[in-house]
């Protein structure tokens, strides 16, 4: 069955004080986004990638792959907006059915194995999300003030998020509510079950200072 990954990289990087969004800043020897591109192309090499990123990066993005010398196959798309725009946008390059997978051009640090295991249950069951648990006590804000719940009922949603394209495809014509922040909560709107694979804790999401820190942390110690 054919693979796509949609790496998504809207992102302008306001939260990390810097002109430069977050995908393109530099983690160890290449910008985040490279990280991204270079995981899925290990996992298949044959493997198409599309990156959704800003029209006005196009000629950035373009520099960059010629500085790095990156010489992965890829397509690039514009972004929009929203993420449900620049995921719509990118659907449309997708010809030929398959397995699609959605991955944030911010996680550079997602596993092979986590890939692995998404691909492998969305192939089973028609779609699959990584999760991880949550390690620290959590209370849920109410009017009246808060309480204590269970953290043990409540998982940390990572990408890639895997589905077979038809249903990607098909949850994608709907019109864009507030209430889409991954591509599961798109494909769960349209009465699909959405099935949990485990994540690895180092996918996290680059989307501050300090994020950049831990991110370098985590990549020297798995580099040894």
């Amino acid at each position: 069955m054919k693979r796509y990954v949609i790496i998504t990289g809207g992102g302008q990087g306001l939260r990390m004080g810097t002109d430069i969004p977050k995908q393109f800043l530099m983690l160890g020897d290449r910008p985040v986004i490279m990280h991204c591109m270079k995981k899925f192309y290990d996992f298949n090499n044959f493997i198409e990638i599309i990156l959704a990123l800003p029209q006005e990066h196009f000629s950035h993005w373009e520099v960059i792959c010629h500085q790095y010398k990156c010489n992965i196959i890829h397509k690039v798309v514009a972004g929009r907006k929203t993420r449900f725009d620049s995921v719509k946008n990118a659907l449309k390059t997708i010809q030929e059915p398959g397995l699609v997978a959605v991955h944030d051009a911010v996680r550079p640090l997602v596993s092979i194995q986590t890939i692995e295991r998404c691909f492998k249950m969305a192939e089973e069951k028609g779609n699959a999300i990584p999760i991880v648990g949550i390690n620290e006590s959590i209370r849920q804000i109410k009017e009246t003030g808060s309480k204590a719940v269970n953290r043990d009922h409540f998982k940390i949603v990572q990408t890639p998020q895997v589905f077979k394209s038809d249903i990607l495809l098909e949850a994608y014509t709907q019109s864009y509510r507030e209430s889409y922040t991954d591509d599961a909560s798109v494909v769960e709107s349209m009465g699909h079950t959405i099935n949990l694979v485990e994540g690895n804790i180092e996918n996290i999401k680059i989307t501050s200072p300090i994020d950049l820190v831990v991110a370098e942390g985590i990549l020297s110690k798995l580099s040894n």
